[in-house]
């Protein structure tokens, strides 16, 4: 246990670090985010030397699924879609859990989330994009957030400082990121931790992080959005839907991301809420707007963004 403990210890650090980092010096928030990048990719290595050692036991695994699918869904339905994009609406409870998974993904807390990811879609890839891949791919993918800039939370998220779910969750948002380590450290010891949040929580950032860059680089554009967005199907896979990112940025209040038979986990998600009744105002494009924005040209690419980043 004294290797899961030091673990703890510096990702408890790293999390006061990234909670703070308006109130402590730039570069102490420049060393947490480097372990916050770095450290969950060395456990990842760690993991695939270990499985030479010993093999997989099955509660390895499960840890592993069991909390990849509780967070990459706590971002994807619960930070971006619930919260930032209003693209449902569903109860306070849901609402607090989905949020409180969010939170055990990342060391960001949903407000500042919801923040910058509006304030990549008032300019995407313009400037005044936080993560444009013009600035370069491995700026969009992870050098960005060494910048150190405050969310602008007052500009784009004075309704969810009036949540008080939102707040409840905001203000807790270190306990819930240390439950995402603690738990499975607790279930399965150093393996528990090493599977169920060093090596998820490795697949998870760069699964994510790749919508910031792959998405603007490499895929698809059916619509005219009038920026870089695409879609790639493999980052959809990894990342519970987010890869159809062309669709997002054409309908960004947009429920379903996959638009039909594409694979979207949390599109399938939703739709489950909303036929058992826990779901509603679920929003789904207008079919005239759709073949519209196909066709339609770069001059109807911010139809839908000032419904995205409305007060």
């Amino acid at each position: 246990m004294i290797p899961a403990a030091a673990v703890l210890s510096v990702l408890a650090a790293l999390a006061v670090v990234k909670t703070f980092e308006q109130r402590i010096p730039p570069v102490a928030v420049r060393i947490g985010l480097l372990v916050f990048v770095l450290g969950p990719l060395a456990g990842l290595v760690y993991a695939m030397w270990a499985l030479w050692q010993w093999a997989l036991q099955p509660i390895d695994l499960l840890l592993l699924v069991v909390f990849a699918v509780v967070t990459g869904l706590g971002t994807s339905l619960g930070y971006h879609r619930l919260l930032t994009h209003r693209s449902f609406q569903t109860t306070p409870w849901i609402t607090g859990m989905a949020l409180a998974a969010g939170a055990m993904a990342v060391p960001s807390r949903p407000i500042d989330w919801a923040a910058r990811h509006l304030e990549h879609h008032a300019h995407a890839d313009r400037e005044g994009d936080p993560h444009s891949p013009l600035d370069g791919l491995l700026h969009a993918h992870v050098g960005w957030m060494f910048g150190v800039s405050a969310a602008k939370r007052e500009r784009y998220c004075r309704r969810l400082m009036r949540d008080p779910v939102v707040m409840l969750v905001e203000r807790t948002a270190l306990v819930w990121l240390a439950l995402g380590l603690a738990v499975p450290a607790l279930i399965d010891g150093w393996r528990g931790l090493l599977w169920g949040g060093i090596v998820r929580m490795a697949i998870h950032n760069h699964a994510m992080f790749g919508v910031n860059s792959i998405c603007h680089a490499f895929g698809s554009q059916p619509f005219a959005t009038g920026d870089e967005s695409r879609n790639n199907r493999l980052i959809a896979v990894l990342a519970f839907g987010e890869g159809w990112h062309n669709n997002h940025h054409a309908f960004p209040a947009m429920a379903y991301h996959g638009m039909g038979s594409r694979p979207d986990a949390t599109g399938l998600v939703i739709r489950g809420l909303e036929r058992a009744g826990l779901a509603w105002d679920v929003h789904r494009p207008d079919p005239a707007a759709v073949a519209r924005r196909r066709t339609r040209g770069i001059s109807g690419a911010g139809d839908s963004v000032q419904h995205a980043v409305g007060p």
